[in-house]
């Protein structure tokens, strides 16, 4: 199966390689960027050469897809996007995005998150229709909620200490939007 590549009026989404370790190195290492991440900030580029085989293996063994976020001017990755695992069966995926903090506040992960957004809710996800995205959040990551919001997504509740990372439990605040409200 191929990698789907997308393409927004400012953006293409295509594959996470080998050639982007810096990159992804970049905005992992960034505090601000996983400050409500589940996993620690990278302090080698040997953490961003694991990431990356994780998310292709994902995609291999057909569990989930992440693209890489890329400015059509200059071909930068600046963030990425997809769908950490997703269900068949149910019909249902989970959605994550992060993008490096210089480009925060310009529209782009609006733009790209729509755009993986649409790609699913049209049935071309290597794993077949899906009918619910859900996405959680930390409670205090606000830009988060207003994206989820803007593109739709219902704040369905909090799932108090549902989440352990960093030697603490986090509340989770969960979203979900559902085939139909897309539209």
């Amino acid at each position: 199966m191929s990698f789907p590549i997308l393409e927004t009026d400012r953006l293409q989404l295509n594959e996470i390689t080998k050639d982007d370790v810096d990159a992804i190195f970049t905005i992992f290492s960034n505090p601000d960027v996983i400050e409500y991440y589940d996993t620690p900030i990278f302090t080698s580029k040997e953490q961003a050469e694991n990431l990356i085989n994780v998310f292709t293996a994902r995609f291999e063994n057909g569990l989930g897809i992440r693209w890489a976020i890329r400015t059509k001017s200059d071909n930068q990755l600046i963030g990425t996007c997809g769908f950490n695992s997703w269900n068949a069966k149910m019909q249902y995926t989970n959605i994550g995005y992060e993008l490096i903090p210089s480009c925060w506040g310009m529209g782009y992960a609006h733009e790209s998150v729509n755009a993986i957004i649409k790609l699913a809710f049209e049935d071309k996800l290597p794993c077949g229709p899906i009918h619910r995205i859900q996405a959680d959040t930390v409670p205090g990551n606000d830009a988060s909620d207003r994206l989820l919001t803007n593109l739709r997504f219902k704040e369905e509740g909090l799932r108090r200490e549902s989440g352990y990372w960093k030697n603490k439990f986090h509340d989770l605040k969960c979203f979900g939007l559902l085939r139909n409200e897309f539209k």
